[in-house]
């Protein structure tokens, strides 16, 4: 199973996000790779972020970061 350049754009994005705290959200500003905005365009149409640009994870985004960052946490190396 490949996976699209699009859903690892996005990965990127939910990567990014500090899931210690639900009071921290994240800004994608307007000089970013337009890849990375429309990920998160395409993340706020389903639900995972709170505005199109970033925002705040939503519970269903949170659920979603969480298993992405535990994800590429064991598939990694380890240093």
């Amino acid at each position: 199973m490949a996976i699209k350049q699009k859903i690892i754009d996005e990965i990127e994005v939910l990567l990014r996000y500090n899931l210690d705290t639900t009071y921290e959200g994240i800004k994608i500003h307007r000089d970013a790779r337009e890849a990375l905005r429309d990920a998160a365009k395409r993340l706020f149409d389903k639900g995972l972020i709170t505005q199109e640009d970033g925002g705040y994870l939503t519970d269903l985004g949170h659920e979603a970061a969480e298993h992405t960052q535990a994800a590429i946490a064991i598939i990694l190396p380890r240093a």
